[in-house]
């Protein structure tokens, strides 16, 4: 099972660090995210979520070389492939996986102009090694799906130290 977490940063280049440190993190087998997105509320108030991956050319890739192989046994390998690749592409396009876009933008509008918020559905971590590593970038814990004693952990070690 995985935990959301959502922490408030003053500025969008803020949060894209920590999410690259996070990144670099699960290279390392430190982390392992099902899903990280940043939601942005610009100075006049709209609202740009930044996913970090694509699902659509994904299944574009996966359905092109599953119609070609299907596609070999009835001889028309290409057909298959552009079949295959464009259903693909079509029902990864209407998979919403990861962090619920509506659930972002409801955050995000609460956020001041001018913040942003990173979004982080947390498969495994190893929490000593890994808030000691981000907590330097500041920010504010705004929600999470932890229990309330795990919840507060997590509260108290973010907010100890101050941003960068």
């Amino acid at each position: 099972m995985s935990n959301l977490i959502a922490i408030s940063y003053p500025d969008l280049s803020t949060a894209i660090a920590v999410r690259d440190r996070l990144a670099d993190l699960q290279r390392q087998n430190l982390i392992t995210m099902e899903d990280v997105a940043i939601v942005e509320r610009r100075a006049d108030g709209t609202i740009k979520l930044h996913q970090t991956s694509g699902t659509t050319g994904m299944g574009a890739a996966g359905g092109a070389l599953w119609g070609g192989l299907i596609g070999m046994l009835f001889f028309v390998p290409l057909f298959g492939m552009a079949m295959g690749a464009a259903t693909g592409a079509a029902a990864a396009a209407m998979t919403d996986a990861g962090v619920n876009d509506e659930f972002m933008r409801e955050i995000a509008g609460k956020l001041e102009p001018g913040t942003a918020a990173l979004f982080v559905l947390v498969v495994q971590s190893t929490p000593d090694k890994v808030i000691p590593e981000i907590q330097s970038y500041g920010g504010h814990v705004i929600q999470t799906s932890l229990n309330r004693e795990e919840e507060a952990q997590l509260r108290e070690m973010m907010e100890g130290i101050g941003a960068r």
